[in-house]
């Protein structure tokens, strides 16, 4: 396991910290520094070290003041969500009856990656009503990716498609790897990748380093927090520097994104952060 440094770090320009691809840290704005308001989380993950920031489901009307923000720190907004759907809904893409909803969904989610000059967004597969034969749910959830894919193609948007736990999110559609990475099989289109979330996978997978150098090429998007939890490194069992070691193996050079909720504020909760860009660098 990593070692925890005193709770000091400097902030610092992005093209400082790093020069061409590498990995490197961005911070949740969902999640994390919900002290202050959307648009001044942005200043907030520069002060803290982070070199970017994603947002689940970025609010309409807060989009010019979050892009104004990304562009005044130089901090790229890397990557939103297709909206969930109402309700108690955890993802409408493998839902028989919501194509139609899911449609609308991904128009709201290309309309915000264009404003926010996002690079990637991130499908959730759902959790299907009971009694829905899984052929139909699978086949749904194929349909509307190729349709994802080639819909954000066009405005140069990679698609990420998310496998969740079964243990927070029961019946959740997509979960482990073995299943996510045979729809990406089954679909079989170039503009669609994994987002590999540790904390996720950590639940289902016995072996995280061993599921991301399976995982390879595939993987997309990175994210992270502790297990159980989901709070930041150090409050719970994963090996992160072993799992970082695995994604330098694969070659992943792109974000690796905090995404979990602090225990107490989010600036008590940074302690890893001069651990985590030694071990990504």
């Amino acid at each position: 396991m990593f070692l925890l440094e005193p709770n000091h770090f400097m902030p610092f320009s992005v093209n400082d910290e790093f020069e061409g691809p590498q990995m490197h840290l961005i911070a949740n704005l969902s999640m994390m520094f919900q002290e202050v308001a959307m648009p001044q989380r942005v200043q907030a993950a520069q002060d803290a070290g982070f070199a970017g920031v994603e947002i689940q489901f970025p609010e309409t009307g807060a989009l010019e003041e979050i892009k104004a923000a990304s562009l005044r720190c130089n901090m790229p907004v890397s990557l939103i969500n297709v909206p969930r759907g109402t309700g108690d809904a955890v993802g409408l893409a493998c839902l028989p009856d919501q194509e139609d909803a899911y449609r609308a969904a991904v128009a709201i989610c290309r309309a915000n990656a264009r404003a926010l000059g996002v690079q990637k967004i991130n499908v959730l597969s759902g959790r299907p009503a009971k009694g829905t034969p899984h052929a139909d749910s699978l086949a749904t959830l194929e349909r509307n990716l190729i349709y994802t894919a080639e819909v954000m193609a066009d405005i140069d948007v990679q698609v990420m498609l998310e496998p969740v736990n079964r243990i927070d999110v029961p019946g959740f559609f997509v979960s482990g790897l073995d299943e996510g990475l045979a729809v990406l099989h089954a679909v079989d289109h170039p503009n669609l990748a994994l987002q590999f979330d540790l904390y996720h996978m950590a639940l289902t997978e016995p072996d995280l380093p061993a599921a991301i150098r399976r995982a390879g090429a595939r993987i997309g998007h990175v994210q992270f927090a502790d297990t159980r939890g989901r709070h930041e490194p150090g409050t719970g069992t994963i090996n992160f520097a072993a799992a970082f070691e695995a994604l330098r193996d694969t070659g992943y050079d792109g974000a690796v994104s905090a995404e979990y909720t602090p225990l107490k504020t989010t600036a008590e909760g940074l302690r890893w952060i001069k651990d985590f860009k030694r071990m990504l660098t």
